[in-house]
């Protein structure tokens, strides 16, 4: 008995030192970056003047010049007035509920801490793409100034989804902006690849998805997330060429999500009242729903416009009386609190 007591106190032990080994984070193997005495760059240097300028102009005044310590990038630390600053042209919608309550937590600690970063947008004029709700929260606080940090680099424009951190992106939001980007940059740079925007861009189901929502504010994409990370990739033809085909892409999603309402208001008229119908529907209809890809495999099971072709299908000939209550309850247990609206 004392031998088996000992063995299994042996295991917890084990066990709990893999568990802690799995919850401390590994230090990079080669040091990175810039030393210190990289890092400081005089205020009134050639590298940062035109920045300078640009503040003084606006009305607001240069405090210090630094290479970020990872790329090396020059900025500018800087007070700005609020009415020089404004968010990137497609950036999420504002919401004034969250910038309310920022204003608040901003208010009770009595101090404004995180710059904002700025860039020179197309139009001359000083953009956030990082800010929206802190610049809000800032004017309804009343301030005169905030604080900026500003870089010559103005491609951080268009990395919005890897800056933001003030609130976190619902699948609306995210899809939302990342059109509105596709959109701005295939005017200015349409003759280049989808696929070099990737980047920026994050993943490319965002493309077609955001076309849908600014059509349907109200579409439950989340629902057809899934079906389309499997087959949805960024094209190799022009972005001006490849926004016009996600338009038709956007389209036929769209209207396969009619069909699904019909389908389930037919549901709900048999007595189904589950709240995961259309996760249900959507996932009988998915033409690659049981594709499992091999690791490392990026190539999806089928083109976007053939599955789309055969989900399609599947609505049409969807069958009302093969759905069972046993079915519903499955999908709720996968579904969990997964995103059933437009988020």
């Amino acid at each position: 008995m004392a031998t088996r007591s000992h063995s299994a106190a042996a295991r917890t032990r084990s066990a709990a030192a893999r568990s802690a080994r799995r919850g401390r984070l590994a230090p990079g193997k080669q040091a990175r970056g810039l030393d210190a005495a990289e890092v400081a760059i005089a205020i009134d240097s050639a590298a940062v003047a035109p920045l300078a300028a640009l503040v003084r102009e606006a009305g607001g005044a240069p405090i210090g010049a630094y290479h970020e310590p990872l790329g090396g990038r020059t900025l500018l630390l800087a007070s700005l007035p609020l009415n020089a600053l404004q968010p990137t042209p497609f950036q999420r919608d504002l919401s004034p509920t969250h910038a309310k309550r920022l204003a608040a937590k901003i208010d009770e600690t009595a101090a404004f801490l995180d710059p904002l970063i700025v860039v020179r947008g197309e139009d001359g004029r000083l953009w956030t793409p990082n800010g929206r709700h802190r610049l809000a929260a800032g004017k309804v606080l009343g301030l005169k100034q905030i604080t900026a940090l500003i870089s010559p680099d103005e491609s951080l424009a268009y990395r919005i989804l890897a800056l933001n951190t003030e609130k976190a992106h619902n699948l609306k939001d995210r899809s939302l902006e990342v059109i509105r980007m596709a959109r701005n940059l295939a005017k200015r740079r349409g003759r280049e690849r989808e696929g070099a925007f990737a980047a920026e861009f994050e993943a490319p189901e965002l493309l077609t998805l955001g076309i849908v929502y600014q059509k349907s504010p109200r579409f439950a994409g989340g629902a057809y997330s899934a079906f389309l990370k499997k087959v949805d990739r960024f094209s190799e033809h022009t972005l001006a060429a490849s926004l016009r085909q996600r338009e038709d892409y956007a389209a036929r999603l769209a209207e396969i999500d009619a069909r699904v309402k019909g389908i389930i208001a037919a549901l709900q008229a048999r007595g189904f009242k589950s709240p995961y119908l259309r996760n249900y529907v959507v996932a009988r209809i998915n033409p690659v729903r049981f594709h499992k890809a091999k690791k490392g495999d990026t190539a999806p099971p089928m083109p976007l416009a053939q599955a789309l072709t055969r989900m399609a299908a599947s609505a049409r000939s969807f069958n009302l009386g093969s759905v069972s209550n046993s079915d519903l309850a499955w999908v709720a247990v996968g579904a969990g609190a997964g995103d059933q609206g437009g988020g």
